[in-house]
């Protein structure tokens, strides 16, 4: 008997910021009668487990890239790694489509996150349909696309200079601190770009193929238009908890992937706390601040004197380090005075964070899962972006969505503390331009969320891409018995 629902394999990267969205994704996938299968590396897969709850009625199919303990993208060799990824994730996934297979449950769609064209192979060689699940905005593969079709040649040395400027089609004007790090003379991690011309060179080849967005219609309009008649984009976000979003599952309060161990007892102090008061600092599970610029954020959170939950993760990810693990905390020397004044933790439930009634300000990294849930909790941010897309979210959260300011760097990139002070009193202040940040991330929280409801547009996207998706797999499969037959006939009626 053929399988009476739709099977997708969703292949995603083993960091935290692309897990999140992609286990997301998951969840809204089973929520429509789609059977998933998840593929991660086996070291992601067991921090996964051992952190937190993940997703009822997922399946799970774990490989191993030879970096079973993690890999340490400061420390390891990222060529060496991503070739390892790329081997041993291309022989993961063709048996796993082939073992699906076998057992009745063929594979309808293979789903996959950026970093990872080399799946789009696998799917290729074995016939079937693929879609690409870009968990960036739509502003920055606009931005991709148009720097692998003659617009790199118009960023040079002279894009250093304050004034000079970019324009490219469906966007805003972008000066170079706008455009993604990866794009820039000055960039130093050479294994991004070819993945991403890789991956525009796959999606070129295909026949305007579509592209799954985490981001929403009403947020980026035009970034979202078809580019040159060729690629067509879905948005399919915010992929955010749906407790916090939709709040169709109550019990959706995580992302169910958390690779570190949340800390304890933050909730309870911010209940203590008045409405809209607290300062919220997180930069993401991969940025560590230098002792300088964490020197100079303490400095301008004590001149404030407002309360603060500031993350600073142990060197293990989790809150269980030893004294030496924890070093990134003791080494601050106005320790004392900081925790009489807020709450520094390893790690925490983001989302609960930003949608607690206490929380006046988020100063951010600018990671585009972060910028997402400031968006959806209605929350005002102060831009602190540091590389990849994070430039360009700073941009889009300052000019064109109006929820937030961005600091700006002395020379050595250092953000002193009188700068940072100045942009968090901007937005929790009487000013009014802190008025006006509060009301536009209220307008776009809303926007948000009606997105998202049944009726919404990023729901019925999905929607439709799932059923177009299912349909013609239903199209193209050749049943195997006049009983087989009959039983499709069944369901399509019944559908």
């Amino acid at each position: 008997m053929v399988q009476s629902q739709p099977h997708f394999l969703l292949v995603t990267y083993p960091a935290q910021g692309h897990i999140n969205p992609a286990l997301q994704f998951a969840k809204r996938l089973l929520r429509l009668g789609v059977k998933v299968t998840f593929v991660t590396c086996l070291s992601a897969y067991r921090r996964m487990t051992k952190a937190g709850r993940i997703p009822d009625r997922l399946n799970f199919a774990a490989f191993s890239d030879g970096f079973d303990d993690g890999y340490d993208y400061k420390n390891d060799d990222s060529s060496f790694y991503l070739a390892q990824l790329r081997n041993r994730g291309k022989q993961s996934l063709k048996e796993t489509i082939l073992s699906s297979a076998k057992d009745g449950t063929p594979v309808t769609c293979l789903v996959y996150t950026i970093l990872l064209p080399w799946a789009e192979e696998v799917a290729r060689d074995q016939n079937v349909p693929s879609a690409l699940l870009w968990i960036q905005p739509a502003s920055v593969f606009r931005v991709y696309y148009y720097y692998f079709n003659g617009y790199d040649k118009l960023i040079g040395e002279d894009s250093k200079d304050p004034s000079w400027s970019i324009e490219l089609p469906g966007l805003p004007s972008l000066k170079s601190r706008d455009l993604p790090s990866f794009c820039l003379p000055s960039n130093t991690y050479n294994f991004a770009l070819p993945l991403f011309k890789e991956q525009l060179d796959i999606l070129d080849s295909d026949d305007r193929p579509k592209i799954l967005m985490n981001t929403f219609d009403a947020l980026e309009e035009e970034a979202l238009k078809d580019i040159d008649d060729k690629l067509k984009m879905v948005a399919v976000g915010p992929l955010i908890p749906s407790a916090f979003l939709d709040g169709n599952d109550p019990s959706d309060t995580s992302f169910g992937g958390d690779m570190f161990e949340k800390s304890k007892d933050y909730v309870e102090w911010m209940n203590t706390k008045p409405e809209g008061s607290i300062v919220y600092i997180s930069f993401g599970s991969l940025i560590t601040l230098s002792k300088k610029q964490k020197e100079e954020m303490a400095h301008a959170l004590l001149e404030i004197r407002r309360p603060f939950l500031w993350v600073i993760r142990d060197k293990d990810g989790n809150g269980n380090g030893t004294n030496e693990e924890k070093e990134e905390e003791d080494e601050l020397s106005c320790l004392d005075e900081l925790e009489k004044l807020g709450l520094i933790v390893p790690w925490c439930c983001q989302v609960e964070v930003l949608s607690h009634p206490s929380l006046g300000c988020f100063v951010t990294h600018c990671g585009w899962n972060s910028t997402l849930e400031s968006i959806v909790c209605g929350v005002p941010v102060v831009a602190f972006p540091h590389w990849t897309d994070q430039s360009t979210n700073a941009k889009l959260l300052e000019d064109v969505w109006g929820t937030g300011v961005r600091v700006t760097t002395t020379e050595e990139g250092v953000v002193e503390g009188e700068e940072i002070r100045r942009c968090i009193e901007m937005v929790m202040g009487g000013h009014e331009e802190g008025a006006t940040m509060r009301k536009n991330a209220k307008k776009w929280r809303d926007l948000a969320r009606d997105a998202m409801k049944e009726s919404g547009s990023s729901f019925m996207n999905l929607k439709s891409f799932v059923e177009e998706v299912d349909g013609s797999s239903r199209r193209n499969r050749v049943p195997i018995s006049s009983e087989e037959s009959k039983f499709e006939l069944e369901f399509d009626n019944s559908t």
